[in-house]
């Protein structure tokens, strides 16, 4: 009986060990439900990967930060791409812009590591944000290039717009306040239907993210315009990462870093366009760009 325990032991030990060493190498990336984090997930798993681990992706977390920050916290998974608002207001409970940009990623990597043992690694150089779209026709007809411009040719122009975005007091309402518009007309329109009805010429104006793929369509005419009152609040995409992961795994924090001002706007829109209109499968698309940068 004795020998038979001996073995036991021995085998557990054995099959712990496998187990802790399978776990020292792998690393668990999670991702929020949109194509753009799909693409940006695929190519941290990439990155890892050309470090030497294992990355396991979990995509389309529901609820996005509300409920991948939890898991964070409690180990399920060790690092995720997030944005710098999401985690200044969601998760810190700030108000929007209390800090400059440069100033705020510093204090969001430094609350991040005393609350939650987290780094924010690099700044990929993109900014999820609100901006003004355009019909191209109508922008070059009367030069536009800056938000505040619209404000002289507004009463002559169709505004529309999603319901939410219509709506929501740091919306619609705040850009028309901030820039004195007075539109002649304002359309409820559903978001998937926004750039075919600015294309068609139903409306001459939309509210649109700055990285979204329909802005890198060739057969959408769209000219964003310069947001130059800073109405709006800025994310700026980077990865937070548990600080007990890059310990366990050496080479991680130099492979994250790869991705500092990697992508830019146009990019990032470009890849989205890809995958979300072309149906390219984002893996591909991820690694083509990172072969094209030559980061792997």
């Amino acid at each position: 009986m004795k020998r038979i325990a001996i073995i036991l032991l021995c085998a557990l030990v054995v099959l712990s060990s496998c187990s802790k060493s399978e776990d020292d190498n792998t690393v668990r990336i999670a991702t929020k439900p949109m194509t753009e984090q799909y693409i940006l997930g695929e190519m941290l798993g990439l990155l890892v990967e050309d470090a030497g681990y294992t990355p396991v992706i979990t995509k389309g977390i529901g609820g996005g930060t509300s409920n991948i920050q939890p898991a964070m916290e409690k180990g399920d998974f060790d690092l995720y791409p997030e944005y710098t608002s999401s985690g200044w207001i969601l998760v810190l409970g700030h108000k929007a812009k209390e800090l400059p940009d440069d100033e705020l990623f510093v204090q969001l990597d430094k609350e991040y590591q005393e609350k939650y043992g987290m780094r924010w690694l690099g700044l990929y150089g993109f900014n999820n944000t609100y901006t003004v779209a355009v019909r191209g026709e109508i922008a070059r007809e009367h030069g536009l290039e800056k938000t505040s411009d619209l404000a002289a040719v507004a009463p002559s122009l169709t505004f529309g717009g999603n319901p939410d975005y219509l709506e929501r007091a740091d919306g619609y309402p705040a850009l028309c306040d901030t820039y004195g518009l007075d539109f002649g007309d304002v359309r409820d329109i559903d978001i998937g239907l926004k750039y075919t009805a600015l294309q068609n010429g139903d409306i001459d104006v939309t509210n649109a993210y700055t990285t979204d793929a329909q802005l890198a369509n060739p057969s959408v005419d769209a000219v964003t315009l310069l947001d130059d009152k800073n109405l709006q609040v800025n994310y700026f995409c980077s990865t937070v990462v548990r600080k007990d992961a890059l310990e366990r795994c050496p080479g991680l924090e130099a492979a994250l870093m790869k991705m500092d001002g990697l992508i830019s706007d146009s990019e990032m829109a470009h890849m989205n366009y890809l995958v979300e209109v072309e149906g390219q499968d984002e893996k591909v698309v991820a690694k083509a760009f990172l072969e094209e940068k030559g980061i792997i």
